[in-house]
């Protein structure tokens, strides 16, 4: 295993649910290895209620968590990061600030969980498929030998890793 801190960034557009449980899953799935940021294009302000009711059931850290532009990201003494992931269709179609030091970028797009209207319990159930999904793709780039692989298989392997559907979908 590497000795090296790989810094990645999640983007959506709130930064209120997908990138925040991206966030927080690398962090604690990476164990050290992965230092994982999030923000958004158009930042909701707080991070949604459900999110953080999935990460607290999970015993996840959750004291740090905030949405934030990705213009945070882009100033001086900013994290250098390795990868950028969007989560979401739309932030993926936008043109994204210049990230220094040319990371690998893949979009990992994700069914927005806050969008879905009906009971509390829908709800819920589309946070957890979203938890999962990231979680499994997460699980899957953490794996990968980064030193061992050249930096056109390491894109390719992304792609694949973000092209990944649940079964029954």
């Amino acid at each position: 295993m590497s000795n090296k801190t790989y810094n990645v960034l999640f983007l959506c557009t709130g930064n209120s649910a997908r990138s925040i449980l991206g966030e927080v899953l690398l962090n604690h799935l990476g164990k050290g290895q992965f230092h994982a940021y999030s923000a958004g294009s158009h930042p909701e302000g707080s991070v949604n209620p459900v999110a953080m009711e999935l990460l607290l059931k999970n015993r996840l850290p959750v004291t740090h968590l905030r949405s934030k532009s990705w213009d945070e990201f882009s100033l001086p003494g900013a994290p250098q990061f390795d990868f950028v992931f969007t989560v979401c269709d739309k932030a993926a179609g936008e043109v994204c600030p210049a990230w220094p030091g040319q990371p690998m970028t893949a979009h990992w797009g994700i069914d927005d969980p806050a969008a879905v209207t009906g009971s509390d319990e829908d709800k819920r159930k589309a946070f957890v498929k979203a938890f999962t999904q990231l979680s499994r793709r997460i699980s899957l780039f953490i794996s990968l030998p980064m030193e061992k692989l050249d930096k056109l298989s390491l894109k390719r392997q992304l792609d694949e890793i973000g092209r990944l559907r649940e079964k029954g979908e």
